[in-house]
């Protein structure tokens, strides 16, 4: 007989448990990564994150790095 239990997948338990602002901040921290070895500047991937915060969440968000 089959089992039936799902195995979890780690990393989507850790990002279930995140906050929402929190899931977003990780998936922009991957962005960056993902970006850097692009012909597009920091500045630039910053602003599409300001960008996207301030329609998330309806004002800008200071980053802190």
């Amino acid at each position: 007989m089959r089992s039936t239990a799902k195995k979890i997948d780690p990393e989507d338990y850790i990002l279930s448990v995140l906050s929402h602002e929190d899931r977003l901040d990780a998936a922009f921290q991957v962005a960056r990564e993902a970006f850097r070895k692009t012909k597009l500047t920091m500045q630039d991937i910053d602003r599409a994150v300001n960008s996207v915060r301030r329609k998330t969440y309806g004002k800008e968000k200071k980053s802190s790095h």
